[in-house]
């Protein structure tokens, strides 16, 4: 047998949740993707690029629409526009996007500070490149980070600090004041910083997301990481970008052009037509989804489950400390099995989980009709 370079990684919280609920025939909130349609024009946009024979290889940076909308609607919404030849980047998916810049930057013995939970796809990445993780918990209850822990974490090894924002799982959000304590942890340093924001459109009551692009201190060492699957409901085309500056992005270009060179030509051509054509999706984003938050946790409040606020994105964290006093991987195989719910446990997304936690994570990424199938169920615990 091969000595494994992951020995410590198994097959994702995501897939086993997922395979256990078709298993017992569960309502899947386990994963993360929607389960209504993508808005027509893209997919319309999708039939005429593949029937106009747009079905080879795209350019490895991804085509030139494609990367000149996605400056236009980055200046619109943040302020900064990226040059479209030299620091956007269009990926496999946020994912891939993560990958390449932890690989580009993270060398042998390097380290990374990742702030606990984190999403489960980051500490493999930084291994792979020969780097270790240096974990740093977040506040139990309300997921803000400590900064001063932050601050102690970085030392002379420190390559990257990541950050993500809206936060997978909690919904957490960094505000005005954190990105400005980001800036002055990381001036006058070689640290690189890795902010993902797949959730940025998904924010809620009012408030504004803080990217990273806001800030020249900040992206002037930043890969920013995007994703169209998020914003439209289209998680399956796996199709997102990072935005860096012109030598970051030089040496991300480097890893995705022997990672997968390019990214899906169809899909790139139904994007770049509808940022042009409805630039107006991601302004509403927030508002589709605050209404679908609401509803599920005016549900939930009529359960023995204790919804967590969410600030952005679209999972609910639920306490149910009222219902089990399992630990969490074992009470999400109990609801999936005994009482047909699929939800994530978080201890998959720490390196330690903090002790007699008793939270799960619910997507309500649903049509209603799939929500009211769980409540449903969940009001039998």
């Amino acid at each position: 047998m091969p000595t494994s370079k992951l020995p410590d990684v198994g097959i994702t919280i995501f897939s086993v949740m997922s395979q256990l609920a078709a298993e017992h025939d569960a309502v899947n909130l386990g994963q993360g993707f929607p389960d209504f349609a993508a808005p027509a024009r893209l997919v319309d946009g999708l039939e005429r690029a593949m029937r106009a024979g747009q079905n080879q290889y795209a350019p490895m940076t991804g085509i030139p629409a494609l990367r000149e909308a996605i400056a236009g609607k980055t200046a619109r919404v943040y302020g900064h526009r990226p040059d479209l030849d030299t620091e956007v980047t269009v990926t496999s998916g946020a994912t891939e996007a993560i990958f390449n810049a932890i690989q580009a930057v993270v060398n042998a013995g390097d380290e990374v500070v990742v702030l606990d939970p984190a999403y489960d796809c980051y500490a493999p990445a930084i291994v792979l490149a020969g780097g270790r993780p240096v974990h740093v918990a977040l506040d139990p209850h309300t997921f803000a980070p400590d900064w001063d822990r932050v601050r102690a974490a970085l030392g002379p090894r420190t390559r990257m600090l990541m950050i993500n924002s809206p936060h997978n799982p909690s919904g957490a959000m960094l505000t005005a004041d954190d990105m400005r304590t980001v800036a002055d942890l990381l001036r006058d340093t070689g640290i690189w910083l890795l902010s993902d924001e797949v959730y940025e459109h998904i924010v809620f009551d009012g408030v504004r997301h803080e990217s990273a692009l806001r800030y020249p201190e900040l992206r002037e060492r930043a890969f920013v990481v995007s994703s169209f699957g998020k914003t439209y409901h289209c998680t399956g085309w796996k199709v997102g970008y990072c935005i860096a500056p012109p030598a970051l992005s030089a040496e991300f270009r480097k890893v995705h052009q022997y990672n997968v060179f390019c990214t899906f030509a169809p899909a790139q051509h139904a994007f770049a037509a509808m940022l042009v054509d409805e630039p107006g999706h991601d302004e509403g984003l927030g508002a589709f989804y605050q209404a679908k938050r609401d509803r599920f946790r005016a549900q939930l409040e009529t359960t023995r489950l204790r919804p967590l606020p969410v600030p952005g994105g679209y999972f609910q964290l639920v306490d149910y400390a009222a219902v089990s006093d399992l630990d969490d991987a074992a009470f999400c195989r109990w609801l999936t099995i005994e009482h047909g719910v699929a939800a994530i446990p978080l201890s998959p997304f720490y390196d330690a989980p903090p002790a007699g936690q008793r939270l799960a994570r619910l997507c309500f990424a649903k049509n209603d009709a799939t929500l009211d199938a769980a409540i449903a169920r969940l009001r039998r615990l």
